[in-house]
């Protein structure tokens, strides 16, 4: 399938839009029940890196889901608890589930860039490693928590949304330990975002193609959803993405009778979940590391 982008992909949808990415994706499912916070208790690695855990101390190292979105305060907002609805209702069975904050997000915002995603075009433009340091935040965090017993090594997970969704496909590439990983509503192509507009002919920006990933991730369970119609990260790309994962799974693993990649592609109006997201990436995840 072709990488190259419509105009469409590509037009601005102004920044109501582009608040939409994270915000919108969240508000129609807001908890309104007074709740101060959702109860992830932040902590910070020794190496000082922040993150939020859900929940006490398993009585033994327990199933982890890293959950990735925004930044740990918005995370711990009972207006954002779809977010890590997936996490709470995981941990029914008795996982955990973890919370990074993603690139000039919270504590990784710096004063002189600008934030979320035009702070991801910033590093990039002025050479920083951007998937490669957030997945270095994240490896402090999964080292800390198998260590002070919280996470079982052998039964790690990963979901995001939107740019969390790019953020657990970054992450799960470069952890071979992650067994499954979820994006929803992902975003997969940089380019396809207005913060990049300008930026198509940057090299670093456009290998970090989520695309790109198909053979670290190769063998590993994959679930995307991505609404029929999502100008924002671009249905086309997320399709593409997905059926090259299959491509160089097929390619390196011939042996499979079936490689455990699945896309659903519904109804949706622009970039928001498709209907019951969550449901079905809950559904996903206790089926394909049960209990």
């Amino acid at each position: 399938m072709s990488l190259q982008r419509t105009q469409s992909h590509r037009a601005s949808i102004g920044m109501f839009v582009a608040f939409l990415l994270l915000a919108g994706l969240a508000s129609a499912d807001a908890h309104a029940d007074g709740e101060k916070d959702l109860g992830i208790r932040m902590m910070k690695t020794p190496q000082g890196t922040p993150f939020g855990i859900s929940g006490d101390k398993p009585a033994k190292p327990a199933p982890t889901l890293f959950i990735f979105a925004n930044a740990l305060e918005t995370m711990n907002d009972p207006a954002y608890e779809i977010y890590s609805r997936t996490g709470r209702q995981l941990a029914k069975d008795g996982w955990i589930f973890v919370v990074i904050n993603p690139p000039c997000h919270g504590e990784d915002h710096r004063p002189d860039e600008p934030g979320g995603l035009s702070g991801w075009a910033h590093r990039l433009k002025n050479g920083e490693d951007l998937t490669g340091d957030f997945v270095k935040n994240c490896n402090d965090v999964v080292e800390h928590v198998i260590a002070e017993g919280y996470t079982d090594p052998e039964q790690l997970a990963a979901s995001g949304t939107s740019r969390g969704g790019f953020c657990a496909l970054h992450f799960a590439a470069a952890e071979p330990r992650v067994k499954a990983v979820s994006g929803v509503a992902p975003v997969t192509d940089l380019l396809a975002l207005t913060e990049f507009d300008g930026m198509d002919d940057h090299e670093p920006t456009k290998a970090r193609h989520a695309y790109h990933l198909a053979e670290q991730l190769a063998g590993r369970k994959v679930l995307l959803t991505i609404g029929n119609d999502d100008h924002r990260v671009s249905t086309d790309e997320c399709v593409a993405t997905a059926r090259n994962y299959v491509k160089v799974a097929r390619q390196k693993l011939p042996e499979l009778k079936v490689i455990p990649v699945e896309i659903i592609v519904g109804p949706s109006d622009g970039h928001h979940a498709v209907d019951n997201a969550y449901e079905i990436e809950i559904a996903w995840f206790r089926k394909m590391m049960p209990q």
